[in-house]
């Protein structure tokens, strides 16, 4: 259930960025960027303080080589999303209306972004799940205040993520309401994967070390994909960088403090 609240909270800061369609119909490209820079600093952030330091210390307290498990977790959730991005078109976080020659419909590019941006959502929730799920389990590392702080960070990243899916949209002429379906919907998977994440761990609590690297892995994977293409896209990559570096502090103190 606690994995299921926090998947939902991170879901609704999701739509609550998505829902800055109904106020107005542009957003400041600087704004923007440095919005998704300052995701991606919490996303790496929350990568090695809540997820791989946490699975490095798991694998200490079983006697397994520290660092092995969290390796190979972390090039799995590489390899995940490698795998996804050949199954589906590629579609750049801040380029949903970007045309395609593969894809002839504006309908279909659509569906397809949504699809695409959704996938890459699953370690999200994945990786708030995992968090609980050790919880659970009796992980003497894991905690409710680290668990919290995790979908936190989360929860704060994902507001550009909605606004950067829904604002271009509503820029090209769709209306307030479907563009802020489609925002929104990126990320509904995060509670439903919130609550297969916590659900491994607890019946296969070995796999704990290995989960956990894996979504360090492929949130990582994400950053440097998607989110600092897209911040470093303009002419404000400065402005960029120090929001991430901002964010990756913020994420880094609510860790720290809460854990």
């Amino acid at each position: 259930m606690q994995a299921l609240i926090a998947g939902l909270f991170t879901w609704s800061v999701t739509a609550l960025g998505a829902a800055c369609v109904f106020a107005t119909k542009k957003i400041s490209k600087r704004l923007l960027e440095s919005k998704l820079g300052f995701a991606g600093g919490v996303m790496i952030a929350a990568s090695f303080w809540s997820l791989l330091a946490p699975s490095i210390e798991m694998s200490q307290e079983k006697g397994v080589l520290a660092w092995l498990p969290a390796a190979i977790g972390f090039f799995l959730g590489g390899i995940f999303l490698t795998c996804i991005d050949r199954i589906t078109p590629h579609f750049r976080i801040g380029a949903a209306i970007k045309k395609d020659k593969s894809v002839k419909t504006p309908e279909k590019r659509l569906t397809l972004l949504v699809l695409a941006v959704t996938l890459h959502n699953i370690p999200e929730g994945l990786a708030v799940g995992v968090a609980f799920g050790a919880i659970a389990s009796n992980i003497p590392s894991a905690t409710l205040p680290a668990a919290i702080a995790l979908a936190i960070g989360i929860g704060i990243q994902n507001f550009p993520e909605g606004l950067a899916i829904s604002m271009p949209l509503r820029g090209a002429g769709m209306s307030r309401l479907r563009s802020f379906n489609y925002g929104q919907l990126s990320a509904i998977v995060e509670p439903i994967a919130a609550l297969i994440g916590a659900w491994a761990v607890i019946m296969m609590e070995p796999l704990l070390p290995y989960a956990l690297g894996f979504a360090a892995g492929a949130m990582i994977f994400v950053v440097i994909e998607e989110i600092v293409p897209a911040s470093q896209n303009g002419d404000n990559g400065r402005l960029a960088t120090m929001s991430a570096m901002i964010g990756f502090v913020l994420m880094m103190a609510l860790d720290v403090a809460f854990g």
